[in-house]
């Protein structure tokens, strides 16, 4: 391919990988080549051929959009582009500018002016003795504002976070000394090393260990960037105790295998590959009621904690929901609510599906930054309290 497209190609798809997409240089190549191939003779096309070749996630779609308006938006650029392979192209309509994520645009311009920043001279600018640090600014920073680089730190934060150790008393016994129950054959067996003369006493007593936790998280529109951190948090989470993972938008989907991967991106994708309602509607009592009856006597048994991630924005609010929570609630040890609204200050709940869920949660939680995920942690140490709800600050 002559000129400058295949470079234009090269570069486009190195911002898509630095944009948190999944595109290597065997993508790359095979972009040039589809786009050569393909006979391009519009902007569509050109949009079309690169999207079939470079993404392969359902949510990679919005991030695929925005950054190819942004790099390819110059007037007249595509249009020589396009004459370089096929002459008798004919051009473009110019569309609107749109607005884009701030991680697309970092991705794109990283090194834009870099050469000329070296050659300048070193300059203090302010004091910066008085000023927040770094860190502190990125742990309360809400995750739908954090750019490529700082969400990408924020998941090594929330990969390292210490997890609860609310272990609790189950009805299985382990060996124990104090125990009040004698192990006769764990005591026969120590015996048979001094050959009967002395027997020592076995015993056993209650074992205890972390109970499980059940997450419904939401995948909706309006829950899009939140989702993905939440999701590396239950990854982390489920290293250290047994997590069933559920995402909800306009259906339920288990993706707890899934999840259950060591590799927190491979398990990402696979999860993405699994729901196929991502970025879409939210049926909130409809998934509930789904999971009641479906998933409540397999992965409910152990009495373990729930974890809703939503924002509780219904579309279909009728006597079903409050129903639904309520039954869910009598079937889990807590039922803790996180919601990402809480990070307003004037937040009320005048919804209808937030107004009809909340009765029956035992605690309300923001979940929008590093901090409310450290507080979250610190809330599933503490012991289990009254059956009774809590609004969190």
């Amino acid at each position: 391919m002559s000129g400058r497209l295949a470079d234009n190609i090269a570069f486009f798809g190195r911002a898509l990988r630095a944009a948190g997409m999944s595109v290597g240089p065997g993508r790359i190549v095979d972009a040039v080549k589809a786009v050569e191939a393909a006979g391009i003779g519009t902007r569509d096309d050109v949009y079309w051929t690169l999207h079939a070749v470079l993404v392969s996630r359902h949510e990679d779609s919005i991030v695929f959009d925005q950054a190819f308006r942004l790099f390819w938006k110059k007037r007249g650029h595509q249009e020589r582009l396009i004459a370089m392979l096929s002459p008798a192209a004919l051009p473009a309509r110019e569309e609107k500018r749109e607005s884009v994520m701030r991680r697309v645009e970092e991705a794109l311009f990283s090194g834009v002016g870099a050469e000329k920043r070296r050659e300048e001279p070193p300059r203090l600018e302010a004091e910066a003795r008085l000023l927040a640090s770094s860190d502190d600014v990125l742990r309360t920073k809400d995750f739908a504002q954090m750019s490529a680089t700082e969400l990408a730190e924020a998941r090594r934060r929330i990969a390292a976070l210490r997890m609860p150790d609310d272990r609790a008393r189950t009805r299985r016994l382990a060996a124990d000394p104090r125990g009040r129950r004698i192990d006769l054959r764990a005591s026969l067996r120590a015996g048979l090393a001094s050959g009967g003369d002395l027997v020592p006493l076995k015993r056993r007593g209650p074992a205890e260990k972390p109970p499980p936790v059940v997450a419904l998280v939401d995948i909706s529109g309006s829950m899009a960037d939140y989702s993905r951190p939440i999701l590396h948090f239950l990854h982390a989470l489920g290293a250290r105790r047994r997590v069933s993972t559920f995402l909800f938008g306009t259906r339920l989907t288990n993706v707890t295998r899934a999840l259950a991967r060591r590799d927190p991106d491979a398990a990402l994708a696979a999860v993405a590959e699994a729901a196929r309602d991502w970025s879409g509607g939210t049926r909130i009592a409809t998934s509930l009621r789904a999971f009641n009856k479906d998933w409540s006597r397999r992965v409910m048994a152990q009495n373990p904690v729930v974890l809703l991630f939503t924002d509780g924005l219904e579309r279909d609010v009728d006597d079903t929901l409050a129903a639904e929570m309520a039954r869910l609630r009598r079937s889990c040890r807590r039922l803790v609510w996180l919601n990402p609204l809480l990070s307003y200050d004037g937040f009320e709940p005048r919804a209808r599906g937030i107004a009809a869920m909340l009765p029956q949660v035992d605690e309300f939680r923001p979940v929008h930054d590093l901090k409310s995920l450290e507080d979250l942690v610190a809330a599933l140490s503490d012991a289990p309290r009254p059956a009774r709800r809590r609004l969190a600050a």
